[in-house]
């Protein structure tokens, strides 16, 4: 039994994206939790902004229920944080103390789930979500005109020898027993028709369940840039920036999780789940205390960062009841 602290995650995020299912939701909602307050800015177009009703929904109503009750034993500290898309909000928040000025033992975090049915869950112990890295690339060739391109170095040509040769250090490379991801999803150059351009830019993303993929990944990368870089004659510069780590439940906590879910929705709905290739920045908090993250169903809607996504609203019971009893049964009074 636990006599510390418990902390509780029902992510806030800040992705702008456009909006299929409504106008943009314009007034800022106010979060609490273990003394902080934050705000979803007012640009915040409605398929992020459901996502951050639906968890704080849950995480709040929750909250209020232990504060009237304390049906538990020790403290709970609920987490709104901010940021979590690319902002590393997690990790600022650590930095800031949040997990010694609170005493928090364990960490347990949820994230809503498109595709699962609702009023079931979705866990698993070990990697639950990937590592990300960021990939910018500028390729500087020599510009000219399209009808002379042998007194050129296209740059577009050159992007599009860097972007299959970039594939293939999943398909080449990696142990296809293993999981990586090479997505390059900008490609920038010209203006014109009839013109070489002079540059290019492409951004991609890598994603890695691994420490070691990780890190082989990003070696043939650069690899394959100076490679392509030294075949074609252009200049090539290439940033590799690392990002979120592997999301890792741990298997204790885990364990936990997943019986307060059965506890909640059944044996028969909370299953064991593949991993995930998107990243989450609660992996930081996982890094510094053991804990749990754990999938809550939304039924059969528009996937995460889809413009058509909508939050079911019967999902925010299931949430709420799992953030109750998680503390009741982990500190039991």
């Amino acid at each position: 039994m636990l006599d510390k602290m418990q902390a509780l995650k029902p992510a806030n995020r800040e992705l702008p994206c456009p909006s299929l299912t409504a106008s943009p939701i314009c007034n800022p909602i106010s979060r609490l939790g273990a003394g902080i307050s934050t705000n979803i800015p007012n640009c915040c177009t409605r398929c992020t902004a459901l996502r951050h009703l639906w968890r704080s929904g849950c995480g709040n109503s929750a909250a209020r229920y232990l504060a009237e009750t304390r049906n538990f034993a020790g403290d709970a500290v609920v987490i709104f944080q901010p940021a979590e898309e690319g902002g590393a909000g997690a990790a600022a928040m650590i930095k800031d103390g949040l997990m010694d000025r609170f005493a928090i033992d364990q960490v347990y975090g949820m994230h809503n789930g498109p595709g699962i049915p609702v009023g079931s869950f979705a866990i698993r112990s070990g990697p639950i979500m990937a590592a990300t890295d960021s990939i910018d690339i500028r390729i500087e060739g020599l510009g000219g005109h399209a009808a002379r391109p042998h007194k050129c170095i296209d740059s577009v040509l050159v992007g599009a020898q860097l972007i299959t040769a970039l594939q293939s250090i999943v398909s080449r490379t990696v142990d296809p027993l293993e999981s990586a991801v090479i997505s390059m999803c900008e490609f920038h150059a010209g203006n014109a028709r009839n013109v070489i351009p002079q540059t290019a830019e492409l951004r991609g993303t890598v994603r890695t369940l691994t420490e070691e993929v990780r890190e082989l990944v990003e070696k043939r990368v650069r690899e394959v840039v100076a490679g392509v870089a030294q075949m074609t004659g252009a200049k090539i510069d290439l940033e590799y920036e690392r990002g979120y780590p592997v999301v890792v439940n741990h298997a204790s906590q885990t364990e936990v999780a997943t019986q307060v879910a059965k506890e909640i929705a059944g044996d028969g709905n909370v299953h064991e789940m593949p991993p995930l290739m998107g990243a989450e920045d609660f992996a930081y908090m996982l890094e510094q205390r053991p804990g749990a993250f754990i999938f809550c169903g939304n039924g059969n809607s528009a996937g995460l960062h889809h413009p058509a996504y909508n939050f079911n609203d019967d999902a925010i019971v299931y949430g709420t009841s799992y953030w109750i009893k998680l503390v009741e049964n982990t500190l039991a009074a």
